[in-house]
C-alpha cells in the first residue's frame, strides 16, 4: 500500500529549513551586525517564515488528518500524531514571540537571542521527530493517493510565493533531488523557474539588511 510513497520532497523541505537555521544562527551571534535589524529588514527571515507556515499548514490540514484516520484504533501512534501537533503550535509561539521583540524598539537583545536559540533547538528537534517517527507511519499508513493529496496541498501553499520559494526549496539540493521536484510541474513552469526564479534567487543576499522579494 505505501511502497510508492516517495518522500524526497519531505526531505527537501526539511534540508532547506535547516540550512536557514544555520543562517539564522550566524546572524544572531555576528558581533558586527544587530541582529535585531537584520531579522526586521532581511528576506531570509520572510522566507523562513513563509516557508515554514506553508509546510506546518499542510500537514495539518492534508497529512495529520489522513494519518489519524488511518489510525484510529492505534492509540499510542495517535498520541505521537497529537505531540508533532503541539510541535507545530510552539514553533508558532515561539515566532510570534520573535517578532514582537523585532517590532519592539525597547525589546532586550539577549531576549531575543534566546527566542532564536529556542526556535532553533525546538524546530531542529521537531524535523528529527518527523523523520524518525512520522515518516515510518507514513510508509505504513498511508496510501500514495494520499501522500499525493498532501503534496498536492503543499504545493497550492507555496504557490503564491512560488517564483521565490521553489528555488529556496531548491537551493543546495543534488541534482536527484531538483529533478524529482521539478518533474511533476507544468513545463512553462519549469521554465520559468529555470531561466528566471532561480537566476533572481541566486542574486538575492536574502541575510542581508534591506533586501526584498
Amino acid at each position: 500500500m505505501s511502497n510508492r510513497i516517495d518522500p524526497t520532497a519531505m526531505y527537501a523541505m526539511h534540508d532547506a529549513l535547516r540550512r536557514e537555521l544555520v543562517h539564522l544562527d550566524r546572524v544572531t551571534t555576528r558581533a558586527d551586525r544587530d541582529p535585531r535589524h537584520v531579522l526586521a529588514t532581511a528576506a531570509g527571515w520572510k522566507l523562513f517564515k513563509k516557508a515554514l507556515r506553508a509546510h506546518h499548514t499542510a500537514e495539518d490540514e492534508a497529512l495529520l488528518p489522513a494519518l489519524r484516520h488511518s489510525l484510529a484504533d492505534r492509540p499510542e501512534d495517535l498520541a505521537l500524531l497529537e505531540a508533532v501537533e503541539a510541535e507545530h503550535a510552539a514553533i508558532d509561539t515561539v515566532i510570534d514571540a520573535i517578532d514582537a521583540a523585532l517590532a519592539d524598539p525597547q525589546a532586550d537583545p539577549l531576549r531575543l537571542g534566546a527566542l532564536t536559540d529556542a526556535l532553533t533547538t525546538g524546530l531542529a528537534g521537531h524535523l528529527r521527530h518527523e523523520e524518525e517517527a512520522v515518516l515510518p507511519l507514513i510508509q505504513r499508513a498511508l496510501t500514495a493517493e494520499q501522500w499525493n493529496h498532501f503534496g498536492q496541498v503543499h504545493a497550492r501553499r507555496l504557490a503564491p510565493d512560488a517564483p521565490v520559494l521553489l528555488p529556496w526549496l531548491l537551493d543546495g539540493a543534488d541534482e536527484p533531488t531538483v529533478e524529482k521536484l521539478l518533474a511533476p510541474l507544468p513545463a512553462p513552469t519549469r521554465a520559468a523557474c529555470t531561466d528566471r526564479w532561480v537566476p533572481a534567487y541566486t542574486a538575492l543576499d536574502r541575510w542581508v539588511p534591506g533586501t526584498a522579494f
